[in-house]
């Protein structure tokens, strides 16, 4: 059905203004649409791969007074559904599928991403023999065979040698195997191994890996040196110098480094409300990993300029305190073994080989460390995918992989290029994206079976997209996938935002994996909330204290409005009228805010925010902290992601209500599913990295999202670096797919007009059919 009723109000799918489709949506999950002709409650289909339709949910038949040719007609464009609950989730339950798909004026259907495919991409993967007596016989016997390929790399001689591993080639399974076939088949005293990865997830996931393999017994996997740069060097390092680098002397923890950061910024009378200490201390630890010390270090602009100061103030106080954090780690033993060659040539004797994990995300130090290390090794052995390198922001950098043979001239390169986890599909789709960078290592990248091609839908914007990939995964999950299944994969964290509040509104199990609070909880949004609960109420002292930084004012004015409230007998809002500062204009603009904000209480949530916006100086605010952030951090995104929840809403009351409610939610599910694996994963790709489902969805496929700003503008000024990181970006998150990959390229994106991202250019795109 194309028409219902929401009231007295006659709705046409065929003339509905496209933004109108999610408060309809909303109108039928909350009972208020109803049929045109029977009077019976309807609901919105809006999913991915059919056109919006209404259906009765309260029965399984045709409304008996519509005319069956019409009802067969408007059906062919839907698939019709009612409400049944499957494992505890209520979900929709299909009820006839037609095979025709219609174009509804007011939507944009989905469409199938083809790329070219050529014979050569398509191989089979054959077992090699081996002679009964070797070990790779040993373990293809227990179920641990190899390609040809993978072979190679596990038996190829001792040297400098680099394994170039595409995505889903089994690396894991390489490098393992090359630790257990250096010990047993070519004899190799495990505890003269080392093996490096960048995660203990990874270490843990290797040693467990070893331990079933045949002969590899706890006490010969224990003798192998394994682990992160960080806890192996911190192991060396509390053996030679236990006083200067005990525990207690380490800034574990993010926010005993902020606190150092704002100690310092006191000193240098910064304002510590407005500064991002946040970033800063990634770019501090940028730096450093990259082996720049304050003094070397050329900033950009004014915001790293005051993070040189920072830099400066932050490396005096823990040296004066003997203090230490994780990237001294890295520094400390870089330093000491250039400071004790005696001490580096008993450990180069003693390491003669060398195993090192992600070497596409190594940085300056870890890379600098190794080479002394292994300036006597019998072997180094590198395993990493370019094509994956996304951590720029911490340092790493692709081209010690990409330059791997300038320092070592005798080294040996195999490419792993059968891809064992996703269909050709995907693979080629990936394959065609990430071919458009200049500096990579080409793969062919080949696979052994075909699927369902990559799809790409036109939601309207961040809220019809979630409402889509929402319905999809619940039609899915109806046919017998788990929640396990799917990954939601998005750029940055305030991308989730919407996905998350729907999927927090549904009975379906989640978690969001990220270190963030919620969206609501980000600074310039719970400023901009702080109004509007004073408008709601004025007697909030929370938000009273909130709003002070975007009047230029000191938190510790909040005292001085706790006593004129009870002296003056008035509310929080009110005593703004009463605040001194000695400048007439900001005095002037404060005692106009109560009234102002009173005046809004009948206003809509979006009238309210433009208004408050653009009268009352939070543009300025902004702008101001804008100036003084860094280029990840745009305030005016977060106001733009919120006006656009805002737009549900008819009363400030009903919007403040939702936005403490979300809050809630997510402090809540983080706790509830933090330990279950059956859940649906929310994650940003740099998470995801590693891992692969059966079923991804890639959020906000765009220029702005992917590619992120910051790299566009880079790109305007002649750095393409950024710029291919972010091309790396989507490869990666298209390659965490096995069988189903859906790209969602919205046609607004924060309330302005969305493009297409430039990565997609390079596939080809056809309509899709639904077949059945």
């Amino acid at each position: 059905m194309l028409t219902a009723l929401n009231y007295d109000r006659f709705i046409s799918l065929n003339t509905i203004d496209r933004q109108e489709l999610q408060k309809v949506y909303e109108a039928g999950k909350n009972g208020l649409l109803a049929c045109t002709l029977c009077g019976e409650a309807v609901k919105l289909y809006l999913g991915i791969k059919s056109a919006p339709y209404f259906y009765h949910y309260s029965s399984k038949q045709p409304c008996a007074t519509e005319d069956l040719s019409n009802v067969q007609e408007e059906q062919a464009a839907t698939i019709d559904i009612d409400d049944e609950k499957t494992n505890g989730f209520r979900l929709p339950k299909s009820r006839s599928i037609l095979k025709i798909v219609t174009e509804s004026p007011t939507f944009k259907p989905p469409m199938t991403i083809k790329a070219t495919i050529h014979t050569s991409e398509l191989a089979n993967s054959l077992p090699v023999t081996y002679p009964k007596e070797s070990y790779l016989n040993m373990l293809a016997q227990n179920g641990y065979s190899v390609d040809a390929t993978q072979s190679k790399a596990v038996t190829i001689d001792e040297g400098p040698i680099l394994i170039l591993a595409g995505a889903g080639s089994g690396k894991t399974r390489v490098l393992t195997m090359r630790a257990a076939f250096l010990i047993h088949e070519k004899k190799v005293d495990p505890s003269t191994i080392m093996l490096v990865t960048f995660t203990n997830k990874a270490a843990n996931e290797m040693k467990e890996r070893l331990l079933h393999y045949p002969m590899m017994n706890k006490s010969v996997v224990q003798k192998i040196v394994s682990g992160t740069f960080h806890s192996i060097l911190y192991q060396i390092l509390i053996f030679h110098e236990r006083e200067k680098w005990q525990r207690n002397k380490l800034l574990s923890s993010n926010w005993q480094r902020e606190l150092l950061l704002k100690e310092i910024a006191r000193e240098e009378q910064m304002d510590e409300k407005d500064f991002p200490f946040d970033a800063a201390l990634q770019l501090i630890s940028a730096w450093k990993n990259s082996m720049l010390s304050p003094n070397n270090v050329e900033p950009d602009n004014d915001w790293e300029q005051k993070v040189v100061q920072l830099y400066i103030g932050y490396e005096t106080k823990k040296q004066q305190r003997n203090l230490y954090d994780f990237d001294d780690m890295l520094l400390g033993g870089y330093r000491f073994f250039v400071d004790n060659p005696a001490i580096l040539a008993t450990y180069q004797k003693r390491f003669t080989h060398f195993l090192l994990d992600e070497f596409q995300d190594i940085n300056k130090v870890q890379y600098e460390w190794i080479k002394l290390m292994a300036g006597s090794a019998k072997s180094i052995y590198a395993v990493g995918d370019d094509d994956q390198s996304i951590y720029s922001f911490r340092g790493s950098d692709p081209k010690y992989l990409l330059d791997f043979e300038k320092d070592y001239p005798n080294s040996q390169t195999i490419i792993l290029d059968y891809n064992y986890r996703s269909s050709q599909e995907i693979v080629s789709a990936a394959k065609s994206t990430i071919s458009k960078n200049t500096k990579r290592r080409a793969k062919k990248m080949i696979t052994g079976y075909s699927g369902k091609p990559p799809i790409g839908f036109y939601p309207y914007d961040e809220e019809e997209e979630a409402t889509m990939i929402l319905t999809d995964i619940q039609e899915k999950i109806k046919l017998g996938y788990e929640p396990r299944d799917f990954a939601i994969l998005f750029r940055t964290n305030t991308n989730s935002r919407a996905m998350f509040e729907r999927l927090a509104s549904s009975s379906l199990p989640f978690r969001l994996e990220q270190d963030t609070g919620s969206f609501y909880q980000r600074f310039i949004v719970k400023s901009m909330l702080s109004y509007l609960k004073l408008i709601d109420d004025p007697d909030n002292q929370q938000a009273v204290g909130d709003i002070l930084p975007t009047l230029f004012l000191k938190k510790s004015v909040l005292q001085d409005i706790k006593a004129t409230s009870i002296l003056e007998d008035c509310s929080f809002l009110d005593c703004l009228h009463f605040i001194k500062t000695g400048f007439a204009f900001q005095e002037s603009k404060l005692k106009k805010i109560p009234n102002t904000l009173k005046g809004l209480i009948n206003r809509s949530p979006l009238d309210a925010i433009n208004y408050i916006e653009k009268e009352l100086g939070f543009q300025e605010f902004i702008k101001k902290r804008g100036n003084e952030g860094n280029q990840w951090d745009k305030g005016s995104d977060d106001i733009r992601d919120l006006k656009v929840v805002a737009r549900k809403f008819n009363s400030i009351k009903e919007f403040v209500q939702y936005t403490d409610h979300m809050m809630a939610m997510n402090e809540e599910l983080r706790k509830q599913y933090k330990n279950e694996s059956n859940v649906i994963t929310l994650s940003t790709i740099h998470r995801a990295k590693g891992l692969e489902y059966k079923t991804v969805y890639i959020l906000g496929a765009v220029d702005g999202s992917i590619p992120h700003d910051f790299a566009l503008e880079s790109f305007r000024n002649n750095n393409i670096f950024p710029l291919e990181e972010e091309r790396r970006l989507l490869y990666v998150a298209m390659t965490r797919a096995q069988k189903e990959l859906f790209l969602s390229i919205p046609m607004y994106l924060r309330g302005k007009k969305a493009k297409e991202s430039r990565f997609l250019s390079p596939l080809s795109m056809s309509p899709f059919v639904q077949l059945h």
